[in-house]
């Protein structure tokens, strides 16, 4: 038995040692003696802790005392009983720390590892586009499809990835090239259909794409970039909330004019604000794996409208439509989370 990977052991006074810094977590022992504190605090993230109670007594420790202070470890579900599991190297390490504390049974790097049998796709390589592909290849996702032959623009470059040397060159090709730079085994080809779909596109969504999505029965994620934000969501799981269908129909009731307009905007090509892209990217990325994961993660409904100057996300809750229909078709493609 050893402490979960991730915690730290921290004094906070001569008699008084805490583990863990989130709130979510962390406990406080208190009324220590100075001694049994430097016990403490000698814990490691690989030490065996049925050696502390042996060290304990060498250090002339009362034992039933030091037991009952790593039962209260216990209780607080800070530890683990299985044999130290092998660690992950890369930029996912850092994921699977975090979730070795909040998975039940500690084992943030089996998480982390199974993404490597994932697909997702992701249609649109913009600024925000390519930073979600670059995140979710940063955390183990193994086959990444990219979709976007428009040739990057001088505006597209920044904090996403693109350079000045990127100009002119192929989006697709040039975010190929990326994401092999942050994780070499990553592919960008597969013979089995994608777990999951980005749809990240200009002005407004597609009409045409969502609802073949939903038929097919994929899980799929829409981001829009508009004139002076960017909405993140709905995450659509075909039958268990609104489709991006239903977001028209409840945009056409409170004007009458949307479906015009919407023609219009999706005729136009955005600027992306880097700023802008990548805390949608970071909010993109969270909620696909979120889905691949099998975890709660972005609500059915949910949309994130992010704009300058403070880029806070602002959430919105958008219900099914009662013309729609899509409610009607399964609830969820085999193997996704409901």
């Amino acid at each position: 038995m050893r402490l979960r990977d991730g915690l730290q052991v921290l004094r906070r006074t001569a008699t008084e040692v805490q583990v863990g810094t989130d709130p979510r977590w962390a406990v406080r022992l208190t009324d220590l003696t100075s001694a049994e504190a430097d016990l403490l605090l000698s814990v490691g993230p690989r030490t065996d802790l049925g050696r502390v109670l042996g060290a304990a007594a060498r250090r002339g420790l009362d034992g039933e005392r030091v037991q009952a202070l790593v039962g209260v470890l216990v209780e607080a579900r800070l530890t683990d009983d299985h044999p130290p599991r092998a660690v992950l190297r890369g930029p996912a390490a850092a994921d699977a720390t975090t979730w070795s504390l909040l998975r039940a049974d500690g084992d943030g790097a089996g998480l982390v590892r199974a993404r490597a049998q994932r697909v997702v796709a992701v249609l649109g390589l913009g600024p925000t586009g390519l930073g979600i592909a670059v995140g979710l290849a940063a955390a183990g996702v193994g086959t990444l499809l990219l979709d976007d032959e428009r040739p990057v623009r001088s505006t597209d470059v920044g904090v996403c990835g693109y350079r000045w040397a990127d100009a002119g060159a192929p989006r697709e090709h040039v975010a190929a090239r990326i994401l092999r730079d942050v994780a070499p085994h990553v592919s960008t080809l597969s013979q089995r259909p994608a777990d999951a779909v980005v749809l990240v596109e200009d002005g407004v969504a597609d009409p045409m794409r969502g609802p073949v999505l939903v038929c097919g029965a994929t899980a799929h994620l829409s981001v829009v970039i508009r004139e002076a934000d960017t909405v993140v969501g709905p995450f659509v799981v075909p039958g268990a909330g609104p489709c991006l269908r239903c977001l028209d129909l409840h945009r056409a009731d409170a004007d009458a004019s949307w479906p015009t307009i919407a023609t219009q905007l999706r005729a136009g090509t955005a600027d992306e604000s880097g700023v802008v892209a990548a805390v949608c990217a970071g909010l993109a990325a969270s909620a696909v794996l979120a889905h691949l994961d099998r975890v709660a993660g972005l609500a059915p409904g949910v949309t994130f409208e992010v704009a300058l100057p403070d880029a806070v996300p602002r959430r919105r809750t958008w219900a099914v439509h009662p013309e729609c229909g899509c409610t009607a078709l399964p609830a969820s493609p085999a193997g996704a989370p409901v």
